[in-house]
């Protein structure tokens, strides 16, 4: 997280680390926004197509959850600009870090629920029901996979390794009375 001292030692005062932090996360950013951005326009075009008046209630329901879910999603990966821009020049950029990056963090869990929506509703469509399912569910998988397990296991993996390359304690010498 944005609010945790870096592991290695960088000469930078706690405000650099801020500003290197908020320059970071803002290019996360700019990459899930375009995601957003084209889920988003695919939704709100999908409602004036010739065949949209032929979906079930179902269909409707998951097309408006999933529509709703996308908003949801832009508005917390565009947060952070609008609560940089209510606080700029207040002495508040670690905050700011801080806030947005659990606007992100919590973004990326609302996008990959929005994506498994609009595979819902595309494979439902195209396939039927039970096809549908499937692919939202897989598509879930892949998401929470890709964005919340693997960089689980890989800060597990790099806080083991670093304990390893720690100088283990001298038993004898912890042993000894003091």
């Amino acid at each position: 997280m944005a609010d945790r001292p870096p592991p290695q030692a960088r000469d930078e005062t706690p405000l650099e680390r801020a500003d290197r932090n908020f320059a970071e996360l803002l290019q996360e950013l700019r990459v899930t926004q375009t995601g957003v951005q084209i889920l988003f326009a695919f939704l709100l075009t999908l409602a004036f197509t010739q065949r949209f008046p032929s979906l079930d209630m179902g269909q409707r329901i998951i097309y408006v959850v999933t529509l709703l879910l996308s908003v949801v999603a832009a508005a917390l990966f565009t947060a952070p600009a609008a609560l940089h821009r209510m606080l700029f020049q207040r002495n508040a950029k670690p905050v700011i870090v801080r806030i947005s990056s659990r606007f992100a963090g919590t973004g990326t869990v609302v996008l990959s629920l929005a994506f498994t929506g609009a595979v819902l509703l595309v494979v439902d469509v195209s396939l039927g029901r039970t096809a549908g399912i499937t692919a939202a569910v897989a598509t879930l998988l892949v998401c929470v996979g890709l964005w919340h397990i693997l960089p689980l296991l890989v800060r597990r993996t790099l806080l083991s390794s670093r304990r390893a390359r720690e100088p283990a304690a001298d038993p004898v010498r912890s042993a000894r009375p003091r």
